[in-house]
C-alpha cells in the first residue's frame, strides 16, 4: 500500500513538473510559435494521466488557451487590413500572458484553475 502511494505521489510530481514545462513552452511561443505546438500536443498525450487529479484542471485551461488563442489570431489576421486585427491580436496577446502567469501561478501555490472559463 506504501509503495502504490509513493507511485502514485511521484507520479503526481512528475505530472506537475511536465505542467510547469508546458505553461514554459506556451509562455515560449511568444517568441517561437511553434512551442505551442509542443506545448499542445504534450497536453494532449498526457491529460488522460491528469484525470482525476487537480492537475486535470491545468490541461484543461492549457488546452482552452490554445485553442482559443488560434481563433482570435485567425479572427486578427482575417480583420487586420481594416486595422480592427491590430486590436484584436492586442487583446488577444495580453490575454493570453495573463492566462499563463495565473495557470503557472495557481500551479506554484498548488491550486487547481477554475473549471469554466
Amino acid at each position: 500500500m506504501t509503495d502504490s502511494l509513493q507511485s502514485h505521489d511521484g507520479n503526481l510530481d512528475s505530472l506537475k513538473t511536465l505542467t510547469a514545462v508546458i505553461y514554459g513552452l506556451y509562455a515560449l511561443s511568444i517568441f517561437a510559435g511553434i512551442s505551442a505546438i509542443v506545448a499542445i500536443v504534450l497536453n494532449y498525450i498526457k491529460i488522460d494521466e491528469a484525470k482525476g487529479t487537480w492537475l486535470e484542471s491545468h490541461f484543461s485551461w492549457q488546452i482552452r488557451t490554445f485553442w482559443w488563442s488560434v481563433v482570435w489570431l485567425v479572427v486578427g489576421g482575417l480583420t487586420w487590413i481594416i486595422l480592427i486585427g491590430w486590436v484584436v491580436w492586442g487583446v488577444a496577446f495580453v490575454w493570453f500572458v495573463y492566462r499563463i502567469a495565473k495557470g503557472w501561478l495557481n500551479l506554484n501555490d498548488g491550486k487547481p484553475m477554475p473549471l469554466a472559463s
